[in-house]
């Protein structure tokens, strides 16, 4: 079987172009996941070489799964012993194999964000600072970007230039030290403890260096300095690094994702291949010279000729609304309109947009429609309270120093351990240079002339006392049980169930339990205690995209960051306007803005079939109402591309918007001089009104009318409205 047989001569050349650095840009819709898994595919089948011997690194969990279906297909079985996933679950594997090199213990737990923040707010209140004037999210970031340049916090203090980096690396100091008393990684420690694994132990960086001798690398333009490094020390002399990747569609910075990364890739490695992937298969035309007239204005590129065989399609929707409201109400009403004419089903519609807080509108037009709707990245399902708990009595079963989950679990169901006990655990721990689960031992078992002084009750001592022995109980049986009955074990002892049927939203929180129990049944047939560890690595490195049900039939609420490597037959990309999208902060940074176009091209570039792209002229957002300008984004975009004339309108509907034109808007019914307060007016769906104020607004007049019809108070743009004076 020719491996490459379905792939475009361009595919071919990437897949067949094997020894040395190889650099792949791939347009979106390209199919640059086939062309990997063609790759991987022809390097087992012809070039003969080991699976075992070949790593592929994606961005997403989902891209992952995807590629070993792929690979599934076209080779079979030995797909499992292929190195595949993404970087932090491959860094993590690394680390648990051979981490001890550089003291890590294999039995490490991973600290996702709200784990990270816990431990940070007591970090900060340990060095002596106010966590509500030290914001635990503002130092998070700055630690990010020091890991992210793999810098220790001695690496990092040493290069301070202002008070807050001075803070910052103070608490990182601690915060590591916490970490360590945890036995605890956080996502950042993952990449950078690797790298810093490779630099220290020389023979642990030929050992992998020999294993692998091919290395790809999916989203190559996503990657930041320490994902780089790596890449680089697992290269080796070789240089068979074959990395995918499109400049056009960085859009990570704020992870301090490095766009140099790919645009300097020729420059590090001068003998690389470049192999341009061009010819989409997802979009119509018309939507990828869309696409392709707003990326153009960038400067920090590498140009391509976007291409496709697909059909010509439908002009781009350029459309306005007065408020975020009608905004909603448009998409809900065009989602409807397109699934009752059959051109769509619910599943393939998308909604899109800058920042999470623009989804509120949309969610609350969704809900008073009655139109189903999935939320990508609300409260994701293990950070729901109840899955956060059982997760956090495994962790705590499998590393026992893990204090951010100790601190959880150890009053939940409720001991009578209160608070204030546990900061005096806490401060005790501190004080003997111990975790606090060996503080608790000290107190609940003390070995003859060990016996400490101890700021706690008798009472409190026997509530200690249960806890602790409870959980080692469950320590002992996870060496003999698999993971399933280890998970039963935990609920029937703790008495979780009769805790969570007896408060509010009982029966869903309950049904939340259950489904973790689904994902625990996955990994049942794991020898104990290798289950356990497995799964606890599994829920922790899942991602909001990974969580998204494909086969719900629901419209898709989601921003743009949130939208890469999706793709859906409708887009509807909302607050297209200055100040949302592009976002305000980018106005002083021409390279912030390039992001910005990025993010918008990304977006267009999702959809197969047509565009929506909405604005509003008044917005109320994050407590403040503005009128903003269309984006200038909508002014790179032709014309000829536009779908322009007559009135968007649909029955029921409270909003009437435009289709967006430059040159050609709809002329107002009433002329703006005829119009004054106490005016008799009529409209075609609201009814009678009357006046009550007519106001200049940009190049309009905002006229607000009271109508008699039962509708109450509208603000209407007048050029819109069609209004009819009644005498």
């Amino acid at each position: 079987m020719d491996v490459l047989a379905e792939l475009n001569p361009a595919q071919r050349e990437a897949a067949e172009a094997i020894g040395g650095p190889v650099l792949i840009l791939a347009g979106p819709g390209s199919g640059k996941t086939r062309v990997i898994a063609h790759r991987v595919a022809y390097l087992i089948t012809v070039c003969r070489i080991s699976p075992h011997r070949i790593m592929a690194v994606t961005f997403t969990n989902k891209a992952a799964r995807e590629m070993e279906e792929r690979l599934h297909r076209l080779i079979g079985g030995v797909v499992g012993d292929l190195t595949i996933g993404t970087f932090h679950a491959i860094c993590a594997r690394i680390l648990r194999r051979d981490g001890k090199a550089i003291g890590i213990d294999p039995r490490f737990v991973i600290y996702d964000e709200e784990d990270q923040l816990s431990l940070l707010k007591r970090g900060i209140q340990e060095v002596g600072l106010d966590p509500k004037q030290y914001v635990p999210r503002a130092i998070a970031s700055a630690i990010t970007a020091a890991k992210s340049r793999t810098l220790t916090p001695q690496d990092y203090i040493q290069h301070t230039r202002s008070y807050f980096e001075e803070v910052a690396g103070r608490v990182y100091e601690r915060y590591q030290q916490l970490l360590a008393e945890s036995n605890a990684l956080d996502f950042d420690d993952l990449l950078m403890k690797t790298v810093q694994l490779f630099r220290n132990s020389p023979e642990t960086l030929s050992k992998y260096q020999s294993r692998y001798l091919h290395i790809l690398v999916d989203e190559f333009q996503d990657t930041n300095l320490v994902q780089y490094e790596l890449i680089k020390q697992l290269g080796g002399e070789r240089h068979n690094i074959c990395v995918v990747g499109d400049p056009d569609q960085s859009i990570y910075s704020w992870r301090f994702a490095d766009l140099r990364n790919i645009l300097s890739f020729e420059k590090d490695y001068p003998e690389a291949k470049l192999v341009l992937l061009e010819q989409n298969y997802r979009s119509t035309k018309l939507i990828l010279e869309t696409a392709s007239h707003v990326i153009s204005a960038n400067q920090l590129r590498k140009p391509k000729e976007l291409w496709t065989n697909n059909e010509q399609g439908e002009l781009t929707n350029v459309v306005e609304t007065y408020t975020e409201q009608e905004e909603a109400q448009f998409v809900v009403s065009e989602v409807e309109r397109l699934v009752e004419q059959g051109k769509a089903r619910l599943g393939d519609c998308a909604v899109m947009y800058r920042t999470n807080a623009q989804s509120r509108a949309l969610e609350e037009a969704f809900i008073r429609y009655g139109t189903p709707y999935k939320l990508v990245a609300g409260t994701r399902f293990y950070e729901r309270r109840e899955v956060k708990d059982i997760i956090a009595y495994l962790r705590v079963i499998q590393n026992p120093h893990d204090s951010v989950s100790l601190l959880r679990i150890i009053n939940v169901p409720g001991r009578g351990i209160g608070q204030r006990s546990l900061s005096e655990l806490s401060g005790w721990a501190k004080s003997l240079g111990i975790s606090q689960y060996e503080a608790l031992q000290l107190i609940t078992e003390p070995k003859e002339g060990e016996e400490r002084q101890h700021p706690f009750t008798p009472r409190l001592v026997k509530a200690l006392t249960s806890f602790v022995s409870l959980m080692e109980e469950f320590t002992t049986r996870s060496q003999e049980l698999n993971l399933l009955d280890l998970f039963d074990l935990v609920i029937k002892r703790t008495g979780y169930k009769e805790y969570i049927l007896s408060g509010k939203d009982d029966e869903e929180r309950w049904d939340n339990i259950l489904e973790l129990r689904t994902v625990a049944r996955e990994y049942r047939d794991l020898k104990p205690p290798e289950g356990l560890a497995a799964f606890l690595e599994g829920v922790t490195l899942v991602s909001d995209v990974d969580g998204l049900d494909e086969t719900v039939d629901a419209a898709t609420l989601v921003t743009l960051h949130q939208a890469k490597g999706l793709e859906f037959p409708m887009v509807f990309i909302v607050g297209m306007e200055e100040g949302i999208l592009p976002h305000f902060k980018s106005f002083a940074e021409p390279e912030q803005m390039e992001e910005e176009r990025r993010l918008c091209y990304v977006g267009i570039t999702r959809a197969k079939q047509r565009v929506y792209l909405i604005h509003a002229f008044r917005r109320s957002l994050m407590g403040s109402s503005t009128a903003n300008r269309p984006s200038r984004f909508l002014e790179d975009i032709p014309q000829h591309l536009i779908a322009s004339g007559g009135l968007w309108q649909w029955e029921d509907s409270q909003v009437m918007p435009s289709i967006y034109s430059r040159d050609k808007a709809p002329a107002p019914r009433v002329a703006s001089s005829e119009l004054k307060a106490g005016d008799h007016v009529r409209h075609a769906q609201f009814g009678d009104g009357v006046v009550v104020s007519c106001q200049p607004a940009k190049d309009d007049k905002e006229v607000v009318v009271a109508f008699t019809s039962g509708v109450g108070v509208k603000k209407l743009l007048l050029s819109f409205a069609k209004l009819e004076k009644v005498e």
